[in-house]
């Protein structure tokens, strides 16, 4: 297995638009505020596949990292993910928590590798103290 980390900071608050809000507060607490809140986000994706015996590795590091700029970085950092990622307008009844941006980045990550590499686990940690772990089911 082979893990990157790639880091991003980014605004977001967890808001249902089928809620009103006084609902949305008492379900997601502080984390519904209006004026949204922010984090220095880690992110580390684990890859999982053969080792190439001519390499020596499971994936073009150089491929990875060119994935999880665009995938992550570029679509993440420095944007307010409710009003900057189409995947988390509000229109899409995604909520940007921890666990559904850990099973997002997974799967545009998947979509990216090659042949035989596969997207074992994705965790992304808000801080030292909260994180959130995806393991795709491929079975």
């Amino acid at each position: 297995m082979l893990v990157r980390r790639v880091t991003f900071a980014a605004a977001h608050r967890y808001r249902r638009p089928d809620l009103d809000d006084a609902r949305n507060a008492e379900t997601f607490g502080l984390c519904a505020r209006p004026s949204y809140h922010g984090h220095s986000y880690t992110c580390d994706v684990a890859v999982t596949g053969h080792v190439d015996p001519r390499t020596g590795m499971i994936v073009d590091l150089g491929l990875l990292d060119r994935i999880l700029a665009e995938e992550v970085r570029e679509r993440f950092d420095h944007r307010n993910i409710n009003l900057d990622v189409p995947e988390f307008d509000e229109a899409t009844g995604r909520v940007p928590t921890g666990e559904e941006l850990a099973r997002f980045i997974g799967d545009v990550v998947q979509a990216r590798l090659p042949a035989g590499v596969r997207v074992a686990r994705v965790t992304v940690a808000e801080d030292a103290t909260l994180w959130a772990t995806h393991e795709p089911d491929f079975g």
